[in-house]
């Protein structure tokens, strides 16, 4: 008999309300939210009339100390990851945390504002970080599960199920991930956020670049392949000139001390390569695709401008109060309206992986160890771009 689950939600902004509706999905096992935290108290109060949920705080540790809850969905700002995650393991408490794992925000050696920060010291301590968080889970006995839902978006496992059908070898992934802003106000501030670009947007399309090269190894020689080196570039583009003119602003502009575009060129161990880009600078609609280069196939996706639906308004009242899809930014004019976006995106196929984890008491799909490697990428990244030289993992 699968194992009762019984969640407790910290966060009730755009993510928590994507966890709450995935959760509400999954009818088969034994699952409910339990509580939800959020500040104010009245986003916790929302979440849970609108989905049934019994109890609303705005104190995390009410959560956290629920006698009836075993599993903890932390959808929070970055900077919560590793306290909140930490005090839920001292609990016994089963852990999902939203991606990045972690990262730097502020501490000793730190600049003001944070992102002038050496990022010698920002890799080194982030990793420290990731390693207190696994450590404090393997100590309690519990699961620290990452969120990362490209890895369950049915276009990105299909192509991994034909990349692995092939038999062939993956000579390049090119990935990215490119919105026009960010949801949060905290997004823009690195003792927050972390980082920019590379920090919310990047995790996605490095994790399955990571994931797919190390199960090409196993596969092929029982050992994963992994990133060996990197070189990177990073800006925040809204402070060139042309964002300082008067006029209609269709981008967000008022980052802080983050950067909203990147670059990253991978190599792996096998000599292979990766193509990693992330940015708010671009206009249109979210935009997340992959395209695997191989020896004898060649595979792309498209997880959001798919073209399942393309329609036409002349003006954007035509369609006012129907959704078309995340930072679409209009919708007059052609428009690629989402069937289920958060379907497409793996959102509800990712929850239900780490309910059947708990439920099971097996390893999740997306594990802390994927993300620790992804925090490792990111801040190797910030490394590069800082110092304009290719940088070598674990030899900074």
């Amino acid at each position: 008999m699968p194992n009762r689950v019984r969640v407790g939600l910290i966060g009730a902004g755009f993510v928590g309300n994507i966890h709450a509706r995935a959760y509400d999905r999954i009818n088969d096992l034994d699952v409910e939210i339990t509580a939800v935290a959020a500040v104010p108290l009245s986003e916790a109060e929302e979440l849970a009339v609108r989905y049934g949920v019994p109890n609303a705080y705005d104190d995390f540790r009410r959560v956290v100390e629920h006698e009836d809850i075993n599993l903890i969905d932390l959808s929070v700002p970055n900077h919560l990851h590793e306290p909140f995650a930490i005090q839920a393991a001292r609990t016994g408490k089963h852990v999902v945390c939203e991606k990045p794992l972690t990262g730097y925000f502020g501490g000793p050696g730190a600049a003001d504002p944070v992102g002038d920060t050496p990022k010698r010291l920002m890799l080194e301590e982030a990793l420290r970080s990731a390693d207190r968080m696994i450590a404090a889970a393997q100590k309690h006995g519990t699961k620290l599960m990452y969120a990362e839902n490209w890895l369950y978006c049915p276009a990105v496992q299909k192509a991994l199920s034909l990349a692995e059908a092939s038999g062939g070898t993956v000579l390049e992934v090119r990935a990215r991930e490119c919105h026009s802003g960010s949801h949060a106000t905290y997004a823009k501030i690195w003792e927050q956020a972390g980082g920019g670009a590379l920090m919310r947007l990047a995790p996605h399309p490095i994790a399955v670049a990571i994931h797919l090269k190390s199960q090409e190894g196993l596969r092929r020689n029982g050992e994963p392949i992994q990133v060996a080196s990197l070189m990177a570039d990073a800006a925040d583009l809204s402070k060139l000139p042309v964002f300082q003119t008067a006029g209609e602003r269709w981008l967000v502009t008022d980052w802080q001390d983050v950067e909203n575009w990147c670059t990253i060129i991978m190599r792996f161990t096998d000599g292979t390569t990766a193509l990693i880009q992330a940015s708010d600078i671009v206009l249109g609609g979210m935009e997340d695709t992959l395209e695997l280069i191989m020896s004898n196939a060649r595979i792309n996706c498209d997880m959001t401008h798919n073209g399942m639906v393309m329609a036409y308004a002349p003006t954007a009242e035509v369609f006012a109060d129907e959704y078309i899809m995340e930072k679409v930014g209009t919708k007059a004019g052609w428009s690629y309206p989402s069937v289920d976006e958060e379907w497409l995106l793996g959102y509800p196929q990712e929850v239900r992986d780490f309910v059947e984890a708990v439920a099971f008491d097996r390893e999740p799909l997306a594990n802390a160890a994927l993300g620790r490697e992804v925090v490792e990428v990111i801040y190797s990244a910030y490394v590069s771009a800082e110092e304009g030289r290719r940088v070598d993992l674990a030899k900074v």
